[in-house]
């Protein structure tokens, strides 16, 4: 995303927090909100008629809510990532989102600095999950054995290689960190992500970190 703008689109029930949200990101130049939605059921037409690269979207809304909504963005053809925005991280709905395919959550009460970055780093790829919430919040969710079978059978199709890179993706190391960690080259990781994705058939990192949490291997 290097000298591209990254357009963010806003969605949550609460007026002043969406005009908050846009005036710190239309602060930073290499972000543009693009478009603001009250509620889940006003998102599909929102990018409809504007292109985003990434949603802000709050879990809990009065009609369609956070889970619901992301689970119709990630649907789409070529969708942008999502962020679930939450006021507890203990908020068992988040997980419920991740599940849905939001690449992460951030606090409402994050300082500035730390939504812009995140919004960067969804954009470019990279996880916004710190491994220790990571682990925190998949805990919450108990791994029944049909999970751990289904997550066990679906990572069975990975090469050794890929393995080591879904286990690092699981750990909630960014591309360079898993880079650094095999000797190998950047480009040659975000190539193993890519296939690790379409094996596994899920729509982003998270996706592949819970998956690597429902087998017990992270």
């Amino acid at each position: 995303m290097a000298g591209m703008t990254v357009r963010v689109v806003v969605v949550d029930d609460d007026a002043l927090v969406r005009a908050g949200l846009a005036l710190m990101l239309d602060g930073a130049e290499d972000l543009a909100v693009v478009g603001e939605a009250g509620d889940g059921d006003q998102v599909p037409a929102l990018l409809d008629a504007h292109a985003a690269d990434v949603v802000l979207m709050d879990v809990r809304m009065p009609r369609v809510n956070g889970i619901a909504a992301t689970a119709r963005v990630r649907a789409r053809l070529r969708p942008p990532e999502v962020i679930v925005l939450t006021t507890f991280d203990t908020d068992e709905n988040v997980l419920r989102a991740l599940r849905a395919g939001a690449s992460g959550f951030l606090l409402k009460d994050s300082p500035p600095e730390r939504i812009v970055d995140a919004v960067r780093r969804v954009a470019a790829g990279d996880p916004i999950l710190s491994p220790s919430i990571t682990r925190r919040l998949m805990d919450r969710a108990a791994t029944d054995a049909s999970a751990y079978d289904t997550a066990r059978r679906a990572l069975a199709a990975l090469s050794p290689r890929e393995h080591e890179v879904a286990t690092a993706v699981g750990e909630g190391r960014t591309n360079a960190e898993i880079a650094a960690s095999l000797h190998v080259s950047v480009a040659t990781v975000k190539a193993n992500v890519t296939r690790i994705l379409a094996k596994l058939d899920v729509g982003n990192r998270t996706q592949v970190a819970l998956l690597m949490h429902d087998a017990g291997l992270c």
